[in-house]
């Protein structure tokens, strides 16, 4: 049976979730703001969860409800017959984005939505769910637009960023996601070699050994919401494990990081070697000014640090420069791709783009800064 779907994202990578929602198999794909709409089996949202990169988590729309006033949403809420998709014994949370003039805290939406599922639970069983902020049976999301409410059930849970592999994480860690969208962005893939001289944690380059080993992200979650509704197929989840699991290659090229703090570049090896790649990808502690190409030709993508005030900026000044320089001077044959939020400092790379591309990160607007260097 065909269901409509909703796949949220980072603002800006809209059209690259696009992409690989239809390369999973997904049909009726249309972007939204910060998500994409999507038509497809129950299969596809299980494949969906177990292998989407750019993807924070999937939704079920359930209803659209008149939610002008919090009495109208707490009425309308009390007309759905939440037994077909929650039990009492399960437990569960309400997650609420969008505003509209009298709904307009989050929290307050939330509880006015779960007090009309409880006590219709109250009336009818005699025993209502729990409240389960951390890891709750059963999720649900409202969405408030305008004097509309969409609920929808979420397939996920905890976002699908938070792979598993990655306890230990450096100072501003680059979300996996993003990680993931900027090595589709560069069309990387398993025949390049890739570097990146500022890995700090490793997640570039964590993702790219992912990618390249055709390693399915979901292998590293215990658990999906959907494991939790009334019409889970088990057999059906565990044949696409299976299946994952059968499709994983086994060899790379070189794939190396380098950063000047030992210490995060201990937090990198650790990273990879707790999603049990730590032989396909290299760590070193080095100083931007040794930094050498690990091959005559590939990929650099890398995130240096951007500063947030003006003497922090000026700062940098020297080390924007330098990376310029090494690249010029030794990356010859390669494409480079540098992700700043600071113009100020990528006049100092003083080098010709051939490709600026809007990025947020972490809310902060950025440019991805593409270089081909002859």
């Amino acid at each position: 049976m065909t269901t409509s779907y909703f796949a949220t994202t980072s603002r800006g990578l809209e059209e690259i979730t696009a992409q690989e929602l239809t390369t999973l198999g997904a049909k009726e794909v249309k972007t939204d703001f910060t998500g994409v709409h999507f038509q497809g089996d129950k299969e596809l949202l299980y494949r969906v969860n177990l292998w989407g990169r750019t993807i924070f988590r999937v939704l079920k729309p359930i209803a659209t409800i008149k939610s002008q006033t919090p009495q109208q949403l707490f009425r309308n809420v009390q007309k759905i017959d939440w037994s077909e998709f929650l039990q009492p014994q399960q437990t569960l949370a309400i997650r609420c984005t969008g505003k509209n003039d009298q709904l307009n805290h989050s929290h307050f939406t939330a509880i006015q939505i779960k007090n009309a599922i409880v006590e219709q639970q109250q009336k009818y069983h005699k025993v209502r769910s729990n409240i389960d902020t951390n890891s709750p049976d059963i999720v649900i999301n409202a969405h408030i637009h305008h004097d509309e409410c969409i609920l929808s059930l979420d397939s996920t849970g905890e976002s699908l960023h938070r792979r598993g592999y990655r306890p230990a994480v450096g100072l501003a860690p680059l979300k996996e996601t993003l990680a993931a969208a900027l090595l589709y962005i560069a069309e990387w893939d398993s025949s390049i070699p890739l570097y990146d001289p500022f890995c700090g944690s490793g997640t570039i380059l964590i993702e790219g050994a992912l990618m390249g080993l055709n390693i399915a992200p979901g292998l590293y979650r215990h658990q999906f919401c959907f494991e939790n509704w009334q019409d889970y197929d088990h057999n059906l989840w565990q044949n696409l494990i299976d299946e994952a699991r059968k499709s994983q290659k086994i060899d790379l090229p070189p794939i190396v990081g380098t950063d000047i703090d030992s210490s995060i570049i201990k937090q990198a090896q650790h990273n990879a070697k707790t999603c049990q790649i730590a032989n396909h990808v290299e760590f070193f502690q080095r100083h931007l000014v040794d930094a050498t190409p690990p091959a005559e030709s590939g990929i650099l993508i890398c995130n240096p640090p951007y500063g947030k005030r003006l003497e922090d900026t000026e700062a940098l000044f020297p080390l924007y420069k330098l990376l310029g320089d090494i690249l010029k001077q030794r990356f010859k044959g390669w494409t480079a791709y540098i992700l700043t939020g600071n113009k100020l400092l990528t006049k100092k790379v003083g080098l010709r783009t051939s490709r600026r591309i809007a990025i947020n990160n972490g809310g902060i607007d950025c440019t991805l800064l593409k270089y081909e260097l002859y």
